[in-house]
């Protein structure tokens, strides 16, 4: 069982990686995009090119922020050990509640492995703060629902 169970684990981390790379590229695309539009207008001297040229510069900087962010979510994702089994709701856990399942470790909404749903929350979301420290058979309340805790992993 335990080895099933780090294979869900594994298998959650590799799509949620997969999931972070397709947003980390879209941005850095967009950002590159974002450049070369204000980078063909380099040569024009009326000032509509120049504000043209400072929105392109701008949007940049917006895909240049995002992409730190992701980064930065890629960074929490690498520190989840996959390999290790988590006794209680804590970063890297895999939660079963009797209303939904979770993975705590980035925020990237519902991810599907082998036909199952999980829902990829952070360990700053509140919904992880409800339920942070329970174990196996503990309940929590959130936005006045009760869950069950089935099992952590």
């Amino acid at each position: 069982m335990l080895t099933q169970e780090l294979e869900v684990k594994k298998k959650l981390l590799q799509e949620c990686s997969r999931l972070l790379n397709l947003q980390i590229k879209a941005a850095k695309d967009a950002m590159d995009e974002a450049q070369e539009s204000a980078n063909e207008h380099q040569g024009a001297i009326e000032d509509k090119f120049e504000s043209f040229r400072e929105a392109c510069q701008i949007q940049r900087d917006m895909y240049a922020r995002q992409l730190d962010e992701l980064m930065t979510t890629m960074g929490v994702l690498r520190r989840i050990n996959a390999t290790k089994l988590n006794s209680e709701v804590s970063p890297g856990a895999v939660v079963q509640t009797d209303l939904q399942n979770y993975f705590i470790g980035v925020s990237l909404g519902e991810i599907k492995v082998d036909g199952d749903s999980f829902y990829a929350i952070s360990g700053m979301s509140p919904l992880y703060k409800a339920m942070e420290g329970k174990t196996t058979g503990d309940t929590f309340t959130f936005r006045d629902k009760e869950y069950k805790i089935l099992q952590v992993f």
